[in-house]
């Protein structure tokens, strides 16, 4: 899956939903997800990285990576590396 410029891509073929409010979430861990912007991140799981420009970010287990957003909050568990983000609040659970 690739989200660049507003719009969604499945294996090639656009699946950009009517709305424009984009929420992802992932049931699972996740190595890497690179996103320029959505609503919101969901990984029900762990992740290594997360970079967004905007969204907010919820990580249920650790962050074996780091987390990087412009403007969203991150709310997870143990984070690895590190966590920054220009405009929201971050939320660590442990």
């Amino acid at each position: 899956m690739v989200i660049a410029n507003g719009k969604v891509f499945v294996d090639g073929q656009d699946v950009t939903p009517d709305s424009k409010n984009i929420a992802i979430e992932i049931n699972g861990n996740v190595d890497k997800l690179q996103v320029d912007s959505c609503s919101n991140i969901t990984v029900k799981g762990s992740v290594g990285d997360i970079k967004t420009q905007s969204g907010d970010v919820n990580v249920e287990e650790d962050v074996r990576g780091s987390i990087s957003t412009m403007s969203g909050d991150v709310d997870c568990n143990q984070v690895h590396g590190s966590v920054s983000t220009m405009s929201g609040n971050i939320k660590n659970r442990k």
